[in-house]
C-alpha cells in the first residue's frame, strides 16, 4: 500500500509539472503575439500596398502558430473581460461627443432598425441556403453576425479616407449595436428551444438590456470620480491612482453589468464616454 501511495504521488507530481510547463508555453506564446502586435503596425506602414491591419495581424498569429506548433487557450469568457470592456472603454473615452449627440438620429436608426433589418433577411437567407437549419437557429446565427465591431471599424478606417461626420456616424453605431444583436440572439435561442416568441418580452428585455447598460457604465464612473476626488481634497492626490482608476473603471461596469443580464459592452461604453466628461 505505501508503494501504491508513493506511485499515486509520483504521478500527481508528474501531471502537475507538466501543466506548469505547458502554462508557461502558453505565456510564452502570448508574450511573442503580443510582440507580433507591436510589430504589424511598423509592417503596415512599410507595405507599399494598403492593407488592413487586422489581416496583417491575423497573417503574424498564423505564422507563430505554424513555427511553435501551438497557441493560446483561452475561454471566450476570458477572452471578452480581458480584452473587450478597456478596448471599448477607450474607444467611447475618445470618440467625438459632438457628432455623437448631433448625429444620435441616425445612429439609432442604424444601431437598432439596422440590425433588425439585417438578422431577419440574413436569417431568411440562411434558412433557404440550409432548408435543415431550423429558422430560429438561423436568426440566431444572423444576430452573432449582424452587428459590426467598434474596434474592427476604428482599425479598418485607419488607411481608408472617410469623411469625418461619416465616420462618426459608423463609430457610435458599432458602440450601442450590441443590445439590439444581443436580444434578437437571445430570443431567437429562447425560440428554438421552446418554439414561442413574444414580442412584448422582446421589447423590455431589449430596454433593460440597453438602458440598463448605459445606466450601469455612467453610475460606475460617477460614483468612483466623485468618491476618488473627495478622497483626494482629504489626503491628498495619489500619483497613480488615476492611472489604475481609469484601468479598472471598465472592468467593473462591465462585470456588474454582466451579473445583472445587461449589456457590458455598453456599459463599457458608457463608462468611457462619462470618464471623457468627469476627468
Amino acid at each position: 500500500m505505501p508503494c501504491i501511495s508513493r506511485i499515486r504521488f509520483l504521478f500527481k507530481e508528474t501531471l502537475r509539472t507538466e501543466q506548469v510547463f505547458e502554462d508557461l508555453e502558453s505565456i510564452t506564446i502570448g508574450l511573442v503575439m503580443l510582440l507580433a502586435v507591436i510589430l504589424s503596425g511598423t509592417i503596415s506602414r512599410l507595405l507599399p500596398l494598403a492593407i488592413p491591419l487586422p489581416l496583417i495581424q491575423i497573417a503574424l498569429g498564423a505564422a507563430i502558430a505554424g513555427v511553435t506548433g501551438g497557441g493560446v487557450e483561452l475561454q471566450p469568457d476570458i477572452f471578452f473581460l480581458l480584452f473587450l470592456p478597456p478596448l471599448l472603454f477607450l474607444d467611447g473615452w475618445r470618440i467625438p461627443k459632438e457628432g455623437l449627440f448631433r448625429d444620435k438620429a441616425v445612429i439609432l436608426e442604424l444601431a437598432l432598425g439596422l440590425v433588425v433589418f439585417t438578422v431577419i433577411g440574413l436569417g431568411f437567407l440562411i434558412h433557404w441556403m440550409i432548408p435543415a437549419m431550423p429558422l430560429a437557429v438561423a436568426f440566431a446565427l444572423a444576430a452573432i453576425v449582424s452587428p459590426t465591431d467598434p474596434v474592427a471599424v476604428s482599425a479598418i478606417a485607419q488607411r481608408v479616407t472617410i469623411p469625418p461626420r461619416l465616420m462618426h456616424i459608423l463609430e457610435g453605431e458599432s458602440l450601442l449595436n450590441d443590445a439590439s444583436g444581443l436580444v434578437c440572439m437571445r430570443f431567437a435561442v429562447a425560440a428554438a428551444v421552446t418554439g414561442a416568441f413574444s414580442v412584448t418580452d422582446a421589447v423590455g428585455t431589449f430596454l433593460w438590456v440597453a438602458i440598463g447598460g448605459v445606466a450601469i457604465g455612467f453610475g460606475v464612473t460617477w460614483l468612483v470620480v466623485r468618491v476618488k476626488d473627495t478622497v483626494s481634497r482629504k489626503l491628498g492626490e495619489e500619483p497613480g491612482a488615476q492611472i489604475l482608476i481609469s484601468l479598472l473603471i471598465p472592468f467593473g461596469a462591465y462585470l456588474i453589468a454582466e451579473h445583472l443580464h445587461c449589456s457590458g459592452i455598453l456599459a463599457a461604453v458608457a463608462a468611457g464616454v462619462t470618464m471623457s466628461y468627469a476627468s
